[in-house]
């Protein structure tokens, strides 16, 4: 196969490297495109090294920890870490002219579009190229099915939603792009409009029920459920329409019979009961992500390539759907170079459709590279937004005992103008409601709404900090009713270790909220807050003092999680980690560089992350693994390269548990069939079996100490000397693994050098010695006796959690409204730390936006939100240092059970219990519970001054 100048002199870089050809190019055929993934942080990719950019971890083998993020120097220098920092100037295959482009939006979707004027741009500032749906449509482009239809909107249709793209301008020079887009901004609106229409109407995105009634306890057989049984689909969606009652025997009918069991207590219910029936709104907020979003396009036609640097949380996603779409399209196309980067995302770049607009300049460029970067005043008109939710809640409790009996709760989220995640959304927000809590009855119905607002995606929370904080401010007015401690409330109805939560499903592993509720009852802030209270009013009489409390445990995951990870061992001792995670800002690259130390004794010395090219282990996802049936599951996994799901993007907390397993499940493999028999093998050196004869070693004896590798007083011996003594005996130096949960991990029986292993893994290869006793470097070992979690399995909705706890201390002024928040503080049941740091990290972090969500950050969802064009952050109150009592913050992180508990995500459930705890620290500070978010200084003093 030929390849252009430029990836020639790749080649020749690789090599001088080390690294071989084959090693870098490597590649995949997808609609008959054939597709690379070269991340530019890479040994092999020439223009910006890894050396320069990602470090070592700075590992202390004396406490097992590391001093910096393998980022964090970069990053504070401002050097290449972004892909919104690339140009074509950087990129050594590239021409050196950079174009740009901008999009023109339509700002407004109750009127029929009928095209657009750039007179305000005059002769000298048009664009040297403008792309429109009628380009698109001559050309047979279209975005992939995921997202939607009408990437550009064609004349005489109305927008779908707020900011609908109706045309790519693109200039070859940048202080024409630079002066248009600022003429643009203040010129007017460039689009045409006709007749009034009003805003599309659609059905909902997605909508679903779960219903439980639990047996007598909850260890016993439930009546229904969602896991035992099935959840609930409507029959109708634009009007929601549940299914009959009837026949008898039928699921659904089984279901509606118990929901409306359920409801009919709730009406009527027993004298004992206090029910409460609540409203609660959260609005829509941007994810202001640090990097806006941007993609770095070039096609070039004499070779039919396509070259994208992309900022995305999913870059499999995007290379298969981007090869398929130009495949499909007028523009010849043989090979597609994606560079995945370093982005921020935590949800707004999974699934976004910024790099196809960016692929699509390209395409139109006159083969020079395009960039597509958004400004903010674009940002906002255009990324991804969190959902505003509506959601009814009632619940009830005994009087008599404090015990929650029943929950039932509508949940509706407003997903704009398409779909994306919002299925989904709705759905997590639904199965995560009960927060902490058991309740032995529950009927909750997810709606996933659709409108003319900006689109919503999987921010941050992903639906559960909308309908846990609001359950979280319910409960807390419970026990106000009840006359109980808002904590004690909680304790007694936590959801403990074996209980059941509203799908159905055990949690995996101990549910510690007792322990977290138990620290935040004897914190000063709890203990004395009355006494606090009357001390601060004394000496500030315009002010009144309040302490909030809420506490959540957040799920971790979606229910089919995967993931690739090769871990190598060079002759030299140095340990080479490759990793499908993508580094969106949690410090991912980080802790699983860590992750290794448990079994090399250090971290890894290089991580290179966003790695889509697994050629040594080809394996194949090609189901929808929330959908599959079980038969069609089981004939599938009879091809040992078949899995569900091939590579999960990255979230902000599937890193250290998920995509830690394969970390730590894949150097588990070099481990026990490489440097352990290396190590038995040199201590075994001698007459009579040498060191190792006179003493019993046992494998799990073994300790890595600052020395080397020892186990029962034996000679430690240092990584470098076990790495030549595995080189030398053809053992295993490096392994390629695969994994997949479904609420459970996936497992196999796998036969290396010998010996059979049953392994959570789906998928295994190894490379003995150099790699060159076979026909390739790594053997792929064929799995037997594979189990996948059932497909049923997917209805648990989740069984992983972490618990995470806040206490808010604040001061309401009662002239201004405006709410101080004096101090907080968090503790935090996160397993076993992989480098506490990062913990603290994302807890201080995540309680910052919290904060925002709870006081502050706000968008109108319609004609006056970002939709417009206006917004940015002059208009936006992005929570600041002094919003957020940066320097009286304070939290603790729950020890582990033991050595052995692993490591939780913690990402989203850091930022949710703080915004519950803020409103009802209002509440104990005025006496009024707020039920719209966010708490302004406006809705305080409307309160105060009635």
């Amino acid at each position: 196969m030929k390849h252009d100048a430029g990836y020639a002199r790749h080649g020749a870089q690789a090599s001088a490297a080390g690294l071989s050809r084959r090693g870098f190019l490597k590649a995949a055929a997808v609609a008959g495109v054939t597709v690379w993934i070269a991340p530019l942080y890479s040994p092999a990719f020439g223009a910006l090294f890894e050396e320069s950019i990602l470090r070592s971890p700075q590992w202390d083998p004396a406490t097992g920890r590391t001093r910096l993020r393998i980022d964090g120097h970069a990053k504070v220098l401002g050097e290449k870490v972004f892909a919104r920092d690339i140009r074509a100037a950087d990129m050594p295959h590239w021409p050196r002219q950079q174009s740009h482009a901008l999009i023109l939006r339509a700002a407004r979707a109750d009127r029929v579009y009928e095209g657009f004027d750039l007179t305000a741009l005059g002769d000298d500032l048009r664009p040297d190229k403008v792309v429109t749906a009628d380009d698109l449509a001559r050309d047979r482009l279209a975005f992939p099915d995921f997202y939607g239809e009408d990437m550009l909107l064609p004349v005489g249709k109305t927008p779908a939603y707020l900011g609908h793209a109706v045309a790519i301008l693109i200039f070859h020079d940048f202080p024409r792009y630079s002066l248009a887009r600022g003429r643009l901004h203040t010129g007017g609106d460039a689009i045409r409009y006709g007749a009034q229409t009003g805003p599309l109407e659609r059905e909902p995105w997605g909508a679903f029920r779960y219903v439980r009634i639990g047996g007598a306890t909850s260890d016993e057989p439930d009546v229904y459920s969602s896991l035992k049984d099935s959840p609930i689909f409507p029959t109708e969606k634009k009007t929601l329409v549940w299914p009959s009652t009837s026949p008898e025997d039928s699921l659904d009918a089984r279901g509606m019979r118990a929901a409306a069991q359920i409801g009919e207590e709730l009406e009527s219910p027993p004298a004992d009961w206090l029910v409460m029936k609540r409203r609660y709104t959260t609005q829509s907020i941007d994810t202001a992500a640090l990097e806006p979003d941007n993609a770095n396009c070039w096609y070039d036609p004499a070779t039919r390539s396509l070259h994208m640097v992309l900022a995305t949380q999913s870059p499999q996603e995007v290379a298969e759907a981007a090869a398929k779409m130009v495949a499909d399209s007028g523009f010849p196309l043989d090979r597609l170079f994606v560079h995945p980067c370093y982005t921020v995302g935590y949800g707004s770049k999974d699934h976004c459709n910024v790099p196809f607009y960016g692929l699509v300049a390209a395409l139109y460029g006159d083969g020079r590279p395009v960039r597509f970067a958004t400004d903010r005043f674009e940002h906002f008109q255009s990324s991804l937004k969190r959902h505003a939710f509506d959601m009814q809640y009632t619940m009830a409790v005994d009087r008599k005992t404090g015990k929650l009996q029943s929950f039932q709760g509508m949940l509706k989220g407003d997903g704009g103008g398409r779909a994306n995640f919002s299925p989904s959304v709705v759905m997590v927000g639904a199965t995560a409601a009960q927060s902490v809590y058991y309740f032995p009855k529950n009927d909750l119905i997810a709606v996933a709404e659709a409108s003319r607002a900006v689109d919503a995606g999987s921010a941050r929370g992903y639906g559960t900090l909308q309908s846990m904080a609001a359950t979280e401010m319910m409960i807390d007015e419970m026990a106000e009713r009840l006359g109980l401690d808002p904590i004690e409330f909680r304790a007694r109805n936590a959801l403990l270790s074996g209980m059941k939560n509203t799908q159905g499903a055990i949690a995996g592993g101990a549910l510690r909220v007792n322990e977290v509720l138990e620290r935040a009852r004897r914190h000063p802030l709890w203990t004395d807050r009355e006494q606090r209270k009357r001390d601060y009013e004394a000496a500030h009489p315009n002010e009144r003092y309040g302490v909030g409390f809420a506490c959540v445990q957040k799920d971790f995951g979606t229910g089919g999680e995967a993931a690739f990870v090769r871990v190598a061992l060079t002759r030299e001792g140095r340990v080479v980690l490759h990793h499908t995670g993508v580094e969106i800002g949690t410090g991912m690259s980080t802790s699983q560089a860590v992750m290794c130390a448990e079994w090399f004794g250090r971290p890894a010395d290089e991580c290179h992350t966003a790695v889509t090219d697994w050629a040594d282990l080809p394996m194949v996802g090609n189901v929808d693994t929330y959908t599959v049936k079980q038969e069609e599951q089981d004939k599938l996994a009879a091809d040992p390269l078949w899995t569900p799901v091939h590579a999960s993007p990255s979230s902000a907390s599937n890193s250290v548990y998920f995509f830690g397993h394969a970390t730590l499940e894949t150097a588990r493999v070099v481990f026990e069939h490489g440097l352990w028999p290396a190590a038995m093998a040199i201590w075994s050196r001698g007459e009579g079996g040498g060191q190792a004869a006179p003493l019993v070693v046992r494998r799990e004896d073994a300790r890595w100490t600052e020395r080397g590798l020892t186990a029962n007083g034996l000679e430690p011996l240092p990584l470098e000397r076990l790495a030549e003594q595995a080189y030398a005996s053809g053992l295993v130096t490096a392994a390629v693994g695969h994994t997949f949960n479904r609420w459970q991990w996936a497992e196999a029986d796998f036969t290396v050098g010998g010996a059979t292993v049953r392994r959570p893994l789906d998928g295994l290869a190894v490379r003995y010695g150099d790699g060159s006793r076979g026909a390739a470097p790594y053997e792929v070992i064929e799995r037997a006796n594979v189990f996948y979690p059932p497909a049923q399995r997917n209805n648990a909705g989740v069984t992983y959690y972490s618990a995470n706890a806040a206490l808010a201390e604040l001061a309401v002024n009662l002239t201004s409204g405006d709410v101080r928040l004096l101090s907080h503080h968090s503790v935090l049941e996160c397993g076993k730390p992989v480098v506490e740091e990062l913990v603290s990290g994302q807890l201080q972090g995540g309680v910052a936006m919290g904060i925002g969500h709870a006081l502050h950050e706000y968008l109108p969802l319609y004609e006056d939100g970002p939709g417009n064009g206006t917004w940015n952050f002059d208009r936006y109150h992005l929570p600041r240092a002094r919003d957020v009592a940066v320097w009286t913050q304070s939290g603790e992180i729950l020890p582990p059970i033991s050595e052995t508990d692993p490591a939780k995500g913690i990402a989203e459930v850091v930022m949710i219990p703080i915004v519950a705890a803020i409103v009802n620290g209002i509440a104990h500070a005025i006496g009024h519970r707020f039920a719209d978010l966010p708490v302004t200084p406006e809705k305080i003093r409307k309160v105060l001054e009635t």
